[in-house]
């Protein structure tokens, strides 16, 4: 594991492997309850592609199961990444069967076929100034909100699905051009790499490791990244050293909100924000509302949390 000299309680895994898993259904036992013994929280899912999953607990509690992991030959090798937490990230601990580990929804989709040649972190910044690179952002509309890279394309995607949906509806744009795809951990990039050659393009690249390896590995006064990265745990975002970041969630919504997003005149806590007032109706606030009180009541009895926060 590489030491972060962090001195934060918890550790946090971002992890994933595309493989011949052919088995992945009988792993799903063993590692519920490496998990539950060594304390781990997160979410792990398993399908016959492989691996795909962000897990939190202690420094040696991680290091159990990710040597598990790696002891299994078609997880071995896996795109791993880590991070630290002040405060334990997830709730509980699942270990999902699925269908696919990351859902784009396109038949025969194969990365260990045909992907998009990779980039180091460290070459990144020269690809993505190349004036012939169109650089493309393949995460969702509420992640790119928060942060992205300076000239990024923002599909302004609700779901990976709708992803191939608009490179089709963007073709002629793309034609000729080098095409530089990045997302969180690399995952995404993966299917949406091997989609886009399938469609003939030759010149397909995408961030080795993700935002995440860009924000660890590439110093501050070096970065073309704007704002925070948005991660799928209760740290909400990270910025650069993958530090704790400063966006929270609308727990109405269960978008992030910048700081700037509090001082709305739309920003209630837990009842609304400026992404999502409009969306929801009177009704909808009185609701989110009482919950919002029971919160606050829970909070006041000293309960570390209540069922509906």
């Amino acid at each position: 594991m590489t030491d972060h000299s962090s001195n934060l309680p918890f550790t946090v895994a971002a992890l994933y492997r595309f493989a011949r898993l052919d088995h992945y259904q009988s792993l799903q036992e063993p590692l519920a309850k490496l998990c539950c013994a060594q304390g781990i929280k997160g979410t792990l899912l398993l399908a016959a592609e492989g691996i795909n999953g962000t897990v939190a607990g202690s420094a040696a509690a991680i290091k159990t199961l990710v040597d598990f992991l790696e002891a299994e030959p078609a997880i071995a090798g896996m795109e791993l990444k880590y991070s630290h937490a002040s405060e334990m990230p997830f709730k509980r601990m699942k270990v999902r069967l699925k269908k696919e580990i990351v859902t784009m929804g396109v038949e025969d989709i194969d990365p260990l076929q045909s992907v998009g040649t990779y980039v180091a972190a460290q070459d990144w910044n020269a690809l993505i100034s190349d004036p012939d690179t169109v650089i493309i952002d393949t995460r969702n509309d509420y992640e790119t909100a928060i942060g992205t890279f300076t000239g990024a394309l923002d599909p302004q995607t609700k779901t990976f699905r709708e992803f191939p949906q608009w490179v089709e509806n963007h073709r002629e744009e793309l034609e000729g051009k080098k095409i530089a795809m990045f997302c969180t951990g690399g995952i995404r990039c993966e299917k949406a790499t091997a989609f886009v050659k399938g469609l003939g393009f030759d010149e397909v690249f995408h961030l080795k490791g993700g935002i995440l390896k860009y924000l660890e590995d590439v110093p501050a006064e070096e970065s073309r990244w704007e704002g925070e990265c948005f991660v799928f745990d209760e740290r909400v975002s990270v910025g650069h050293g993958l530090i704790e970041g400063e966006a929270e969630l609308c727990h109405a919504c269960r978008n992030p909100i910048a700081p700037e997003d509090k001082l709305s005149p739309l920003f209630a806590e837990g009842i609304s924000c400026p992404n999502c007032y409009h969306e929801r109706t009177d009704e909808d606030r009185a609701r989110f509302a009482e919950r919002q009180k029971q919160v606050r009541l829970a909070r006041e009895r000293g309960l570390k949390e209540h069922i509906g926060s």
